[in-house]
Parts: C-alpha cells; sequence; structure tokens
C-alpha cells in the first residue's frame, strides 16, 4: 500500500471515529461468509456500522485524535472489527445475541470498547456494557422520574375534589 493511500485511510477512519461516540473492537475473522454475512446484516438493522481495518491504520488514526486511546492499543492485535455505534450498549447487545442464536458461537469476541468516554478492554466486559443504559434510556427514565410526583399531585387534587364535593353534596341532602 503506497504511502498516499495510506493517509487516506487513516483520515477515512479518523472520520468515521470521529463521526461516531463509541466504537467496539472485535474479532470476527473465524467467522465463515453465512454467519459474516448475518453479522453484516445484523450491524446494518441495529444501525451498527462495521468496517474491517488493519491494526496500524486504526492505531493511527486513534493518534491523530484528541483523547487518550492508548489503554486500546492493546487489543490492537490479530484481525480487527470495528463496529461504530451511537448508542452505546448496542453492539455488546448484538453480540449476545448472535451467542444466544448459536450457543456454540465464539465469535464475534469482543477486544475492547469505547463507551461515553470510558474504555472497556477483555471479553469479560460484555456483560458490563450490555447493560449501560444509552443516553435515550437515562433520558427516560429522568423524565419519568419528574412526572412521578407530578402525578401524584394531581391524583391527589383529583380525588380530594371528588371527595369534598361528595361530602357537601351529602351535607346540602341532609339540611333539606
Amino acid at each position: 500500500m503506497r504511502k498516499e493511500d495510506k493517509e487516506i485511510a487513516i483520515a477515512k477512519i479518523a472520520d468515521t471515529l470521529k463521526a461516531y461516540s463509541c466504537f467496539y473492537l472485535v474479532e470476527t475473522a473465524g467467522l465463515d461468509a453465512e454467519k459474516t454475512s448475518a453479522l453484516r446484516r445484523a450491524c446494518f438493522n441495529a444501525d451498527i456500522k462495521l468496517m474491517v481495518v488493519k491494526n496500524t491504520l486504526l492505531h493511527k488514526a486513534l493518534e491523530s485524535l484528541e483523547g487518550d486511546y492508548s489503554e486500546i492499543y492493546g487489543a490492537l492485535k490479530g484481525a480487527t472489527s470495528v463496529m461504530f455505534s451511537n448508542v452505546g450498549n448496542a453492539p455488546a447487545k448484538l453480540i449476545k445475541d448472535i451467542r444466544k442464536k448459536d450457543k456454540e458461537a465464539t465469535l464475534p469476541a469482543l477486544k475492547a470498547a469505547y463507551v461515553e468516554e470510558t474504555v472497556y478492554v477483555g471479553a469479560d466486559q460484555l456483560d458490563t456494557l450490555a447493560s449501560i443504559k444509552s443516553k435515550n434510556e437515562l433520558i427516560a427514565d429522568v423524565v419519568a422520574l419528574l412526572q412521578s410526583p407530578a402525578k401524584n399531585v394531581v391524583s391527589a387534587l383529583t380525588s380530594g375534589g371528588t371527595k369534598l364535593h361528595g361530602i357537601l353534596e351529602t351535607l346540602s341532602k341532609k339540611e333539606n
């Protein structure tokens, strides 16, 4: 590969890294054509971009970006595929779903992940990554928590008004 081509590839990888809020480094080299095609299809349906990269080009692309990615460099061995997503737990859930469908599957295997400015290294981090709540899930939780007291107040006022109305009506009928 010529130097100019490498520079173009590094720039393309760096631009893709900037476009997404998280990425996962996974091992997919042992998958056959059918399973690779199924993985690509699943990634597309989950709005995850899957890209096979050379480790040295990815390393240089990470070095060109702001931030410290040094913990990830150790995972750049062997064949590496990168899963890009804007939802932090989506790739982890996808990997778990693939493994759940095929109990004997060991691939795709998680090497490392960068989610919300935090680095996770090792396949043992898959459950942790899958349990992370996405930004939208956190916002929904906060909105639900904020709505709960307001609903209680409205409910109390409504039920209190009904009770008060019933008491007044009963008293007015007694006086007659």
